[in-house]
Parts: structure tokens; sequence; C-alpha cells
């Protein structure tokens, strides 16, 4: 089924990024084996248009030449003429909880966002990661599962909520630096008891500064 010239093109595209039809596939939420049988065996016959938007943002590219159908939809690239930054999305998760082991920080695919509105935000992709929020203490602003944009850049620690690393575990939390030389961690969730801790015990990763999830 690879000759089939959309399937192709899509073999093409995750060779040219050196990503896998796995990754891809759970990028866009589906089970790792989604997109080999749409490519290796035909099924599904065409990729659905939240699939194909994401895809084609994630390889900077037209959704036309992952089958999309002018005719029966609103737009191909979501913004004509607009330059998309791509952030990545990282395998480790945030945790809203007891704490999620960081070991490794392995891309699996993408988000794209307009160049324009992160001048807008102040934000530059360089400095971006996107990851998932594990746990409920940070509900209901942050669910499990959610997706946190988080900006890495250089800045003096200030209250808000930011992901941390303490002891090898990575957290999301809402800071506190009002005490000197200590960080208090705070839960949204009141079942989870504010924790405070010498500054030096705390690694500040970034400030968290957009989330997303499913309804």
């Amino acid at each position: 089924m690879e000759s089939d010239p959309v399937r192709a093109r899509l073999l093409g595209l995750a060779d040219e990024r050196g990503v896998s039809l796995a990754a891809l596939s759970r990028m866009i939420g589906k089970n790792a084996s989604y997109l080999q049988q749409f490519v290796r065996k035909g099924s599904p016959r065409k990729l659905e248009e939240n699939d194909r938007g994401k895809l084609a943002r994630f390889f900077g590219v037209d959704q036309g030449e992952l089958g999309y159908e002018r005719e029966n939809s609103f737009a191909s690239s979501a913004v004509p003429g607009a330059d998309w930054k791509f952030v990545p999305r990282l395998v480790l998760g945030a945790s809203a909880g007891s704490g999620t082991a960081g070991d490794g920080e392995e891309a699996i695919g993408a988000i794209g966002f307009s160049d324009r509105w992160l001048r807008q935000m102040g934000l530059q992709a360089a400095m971006l990661s996107a990851i998932t929020v594990r746990g409920d203490s940070m509900e209901p602003r942050l669910r499990d599962g959610d997706e946190i944009l988080v900006d890495r850049t250089p800045s003096p620690v200030r209250d808000g909520i930011h992901v941390v690393r303490l002891e090898d575990h990575l957290l999301v939390k809402r800071l506190d630096v009002s005490r000197p030389g200590f960080i208090t961690l705070i839960s949204e969730n009141e079942a989870y008891p504010p924790a405070g801790y010498p500054a030096e015990d705390v690694q500040v990763v970034g400030r968290v500064v957009w989330k997303g999830g499913r309804i």
C-alpha cells in the first residue's frame, strides 16, 4: 500500500525527520501500530481530518500532502501564510501528585504554534517544551493528561505555576518564594498540603505558560 501517494509521502516525511511511524501514532493519540497499518495494509482507508492536521503541523506541510480534500474542509493549513514553530513533546511527564521520575527527555513528536502568537506571548520556541501532567494534585486548574507548555528561559524565580525537579522527580506546582532561602510547593487540590524546601534542593525547570487537554 505504500505506493499510494499519500502513504508514500508520509513514509518520506517520517524518514526525513528521523521519526518512526510508532512515535507518530502515539503523537496523534493512537496505538503504536496505527500508522504502520495505514501505510502497509491500507487500514484505515484515509486519515481522519484531526490526525492529518496534527501530522501536517508536525512536518510543516500542507494537509493536502496527507490526503486533505479541499472541498470538504475549511482550511488546508490552519492559517494561510502562517509561520509555524514546532515545540518538542517529551516522553517524560510532570507529576501533579507524588512525583514522576524524569530519566529521559526523548521527543515523541511536536506541537505547532503560530510564530506570531508566540511573539505576542513573549515566548521563544527554542526555549519551550511540551510535557504531560500526571496525577490530580493540581486539579481543577491542571488535570491528569493535560499537555502543558514549559518556558525554560532563565529568569529569577517568582510565584506562579512551574515544573520543578526535586530528588530526581519532576513536579508541577505553584511556587511561593516569599520566605527567603526556601521554596514552597503548593498544590491546587486542597487534599495535598504545601511543602517547603531549601531553595538549593529545588531545581526550577521552567514556568508553565499554556495548557491544553481533552474536554
